[in-house]
């Protein structure tokens, strides 16, 4: 009997060792920062998530964050959780992340009272393409883009001020729809000034008209007008040139008059 315990001693010894080191090479493998290993809890995840997030180590805040909602998806740190993942994502720009979390948060939870901020970060994802400094610095007109993100901004903004008007975003987010305003405006005056280059003259007023409407009062107003003045000569339609510019000298004194070109005895519309 003795003599067997000693033959099984060694095959003890063996496996406490392989254990022992695949332990170690657990530990070297996934890292002391593996948010799979080294937590446990919803607590601890979101404590270690927050101070990742404040310290500006987006990747790992973001990391914890996820874990966070896949463990313990009905807990109060996960909701809480979601939105913190919100502006982690905001900070390390994945708007279409924003996007994305925002939309689900808010199907998941029509009725939470941080539904402003969740339609606010949508704008501001949405707004962060239309800034312009990039274009600045480039020197690239940026009314010739598709304002497509310019429009969705302004949508979530105008929705947030209309389901909630006291809320702490409110007034910054009708600041930036008057910028988004004026950066659709100028869209459409790139627009109907392509027109007007090109010949297509009624086209041109009619978007120039479309723009005066939707958009009056906008910076953009003045070339709006300048638009419609020329687009009227073009047609031959002098009266109502003289009466846009006339509307255009009231509001906009400070803009020279085009000049007036000279009129045709006969133009060649006129066959009577």
């Amino acid at each position: 009997m003795f003599f067997l315990d000693e033959i099984r001693m060694p095959k003890t010894c063996s496996t406490i060792l392989v254990l022992g080191m695949a332990a170690v090479l657990a530990g070297c493998f996934f890292g002391k920062d593996d948010p799979e290993v080294t937590l446990s809890g919803a607590q601890q995840f979101y404590d270690r998530a927050n101070r990742a997030l404040k310290s500006g180590d987006y990747n790992n805040a973001i990391a914890y964050y996820e874990v966070l909602e896949a463990r313990y998806p009905f807990s109060n740190h996960a909701r809480q959780g979601q939105l913190d993942l919100i502006y982690a994502y905001y900070k390390d720009r994945q708007p279409e992340s924003v996007i994305d979390a925002t939309q689900q948060f808010e199907r998941e939870n029509p009725t939470h009272p941080r539904v402003d901020y969740t339609l606010y970060m949508r704008g501001m994802a949405l707004f962060s393409g239309e800034k312009g400094y990039f274009h600045e610095f480039f020197n690239v007109d940026i009314s010739k883009r598709p304002p497509k993100d310019a429009r969705n901004s302004y949508a979530a903004f105008a929705e947030l001020i209309r389901r909630f008007p006291n809320s702490r975003y409110a007034p910054d987010a009708r600041q930036r729809m008057l910028f988004l305003r004026n950066r659709v405006a100028k869209h459409e005056n790139h627009i109907a000034r392509y027109y007007l280059d090109r010949g297509a003259y009624a086209a041109a007023l009619s978007r120039a008209n479309y723009t005066l409407q939707v958009f009056d009062g906008a910076p953009t107003t003045t070339e709006t007008l300048q638009i419609m003045v020329e687009s009227y000569r073009k047609l031959g339609m002098y009266d109502l040139a003289e009466d846009a510019q006339r509307v255009l000298a009231r509001s906009f004194p400070e803009v020279d008059a085009l000049p007036s070109p000279e009129i045709e005895e006969d133009p060649w519309y006129r066959f009577w």
